[in-house]
């Protein structure tokens, strides 16, 4: 097998989902309906998405739910195998006792943790650490849970603290590991917990790789986690734009008065957006806006600009659901200055968007690195490629 390969993915699903109930009394937490969906089937659809083609899930408080919904997974072009084991058992023991069934590489995730996966991305920073196992990490940046991992400059996790008292920490494991098979080789014989024994062990030898994301993870482990996760995993069109150069032209400082007055829409700008909005997308704009820190405008002048901008698409039918800009110089080192992807991260916290399922259009190089960094889909445009033959495209694809 190719080194960078990962083809089967094995899911803790087992538990009784006790701060779940009253739902779990009759269904076990996997099986939760999101947008009239068992979680699960979100989960399945990703790892097909990203080249996986076995699924083991490991069960146990009312398995026969999930097998007979999803049974051999065919109908998700998967194959599916269960190890089905006592309701009592820990997340260590439920994986030892699978050991027969598992590759010497493998993906390892929770049944209640969405993450918009980038498989490629993941195996290959777990290669580049040479380690026997990797965890994704959030940052944390909204402060959604209590962070328990510190990850150092090297990638690797050189804390992990279950109690979450550690003040240095810098993110939170959400599973998501690359795990080699030859972990389990010593594992105890009674009932254990992975993360408790196996976790912890990694972490004392410095093994356990800690891959950081910025893309917030959404969850079903507690009650008030469902209707942010089913906002998330909503299916919606997202379309990111730059501003200057995409939407509009800025004039020479000679030719204006009034901040606002810069602003100028290039041609066939609004029927383009126009026809977007009329096949249901959502419209949000990513944009550097250095004069503020130059001292060319302030951030009231950019508010009347905007102001603007927005009552002239309004006429049109056009509806902009957010505008993220950096105000910062080119020398101050912020996260929010493309080609860094802050912005993307900032408005899918805050909106609940998969930037991985979005676009993005931008008209420089900077513009690219930033939207590939995040994960969209990214459109240049040039003296060959108008907005207007972007949308068709967008839209032709949607049908």
């Amino acid at each position: 097998m190719n080194k960078t390969t990962i083809k089967q993915a094995v899911i803790l699903a087992g538990g009784k989902g006790t701060r779940l109930r009253p739902l779990t009394y009759e269904i076990p937490k996997p099986m939760i309906p999101i947008n009239s969906r068992p979680f699960l089937e979100y989960l399945l659809t990703l790892l097909k998405e990203n080249g996986i083609s076995e699924v083991i899930i490991l069960l146990g408080y009312l398995a026969e739910k999930v097998v007979d919904y999803f049974g051999d997974g065919s109908n998700w072009g998967l194959s599916i195998k269960y190890a089905i084991g006592d309701i009592s058992w820990e997340t260590g023991t439920r994986i030892s006792k699978a050991r027969e069934l598992l590759d010497n590489r493998f993906l390892l995730l929770y049944c209640d943790n969405y993450w918009p996966l980038n498989l490629e991305k993941l195996v290959q920073f777990h290669d580049s650490i040479d380690s026997p196992a990797t965890v994704t990490v959030y940052t944390n940046k909204d402060g959604i849970t209590r962070n328990n991992v510190l990850v150092d400059r090297h990638g690797l996790v050189i804390i992990y603290d279950r109690s979450r008292t550690y003040e240095a920490l810098n993110g939170v494991d959400i599973g998501f590991f690359i795990l080699e098979k030859r972990i389990l080789a010593a594992v105890p014989e009674y009932n254990f917990s992975f993360e408790e024994v196996v976790v912890t062990d990694l972490v004392k030898k410095n093994q356990l790789g800690g891959f950081l994301t910025d893309h917030r993870y959404y969850s079903i482990g507690k009650p008030e986690c469902l209707e942010e996760t089913s906002q998330f995993l909503k299916p919606k069109k997202v379309l990111f734009l730059d501003r200057d150069g995409v939407i509009n032209r800025k004039l020479p400082k000679a030719e204006y008065v009034r901040s606002w007055e810069q602003f100028v829409f290039l041609p066939g700008v609004k029927s383009a957006l126009k026809t977007l909005c009329r096949h249901g997308y959502e419209l949000y704009i990513i944009t550097n806006q250095a004069g503020i820190a130059r001292g060319l405008m302030t951030e009231l002048d950019l508010e009347d600009i905007h102001s603007k901008m927005k009552r002239e698409l309004k006429k049109h039918d056009v509806e902009i659901k957010g505008i993220y800009y950096c105000p910062h110089g080119w020398d101050e080192s912020c996260d929010c200055r493309k080609p860094k992807p802050g912005l993307f991260y900032q408005a899918a916290r805050e909106n609940h968007l998969d930037i991985t399922k979005a676009v993005y259009i931008g008209d420089d190089e900077r513009d690219m690195e930033a939207g590939n960094t995040a994960g969209c889909h990214t459109f240049l445009l040039n003296k060959r490629t108008s907005l207007s033959s972007i949308v068709s495209e967008l839209i032709q694809n949607d049908g």
